[in-house]
């Protein structure tokens, strides 16, 4: 049952982050595994693992700003994308699946 709390709350993660200054400081894997982290998942590996995972996958700077941000109404206007570009979206769909088999089932 927590395994399946902590894949849904990956997989409803991707919200659209507000805009920032054109200088916004570049996002790590650190930041996100805090942001999932800040959002409820007390498993600090599994944040860990899954902020890596979704950094290498190759997501855009501001598609992981939408991962970590708090503004559903994009989501909600866009769901096929999740508020991001259609090649984030892609990114963040395939680094969803991978965190389920490389960070939850891998880490048994």
């Amino acid at each position: 049952m927590r395994k399946t709390l902590i894949v849904a709350v990956l997989i409803a993660l991707p919200v659209l982050a507000g805009c920032g200054g054109e200088e916004a400081p570049e996002l790590t894997a650190a930041d996100l595994s805090k942001s999932l982290q800040d959002k409820g998942l007390n498993d600090a590996a599994l944040a860990d693992c899954a902020a890596k995972v979704f950094v290498d996958t190759g997501i855009s700077q501001d598609g992981l700003r939408t991962l970590i941000g708090d503004d559903q109404a994009a989501v909600q206007a866009d769901p096929e994308n999740m508020g991001m570009s259609a090649d984030d979206a892609a990114k963040s769909r395939e680094a969803r699946g991978k965190i389920g088999t490389e960070c939850v089932i891998g880490a048994r």
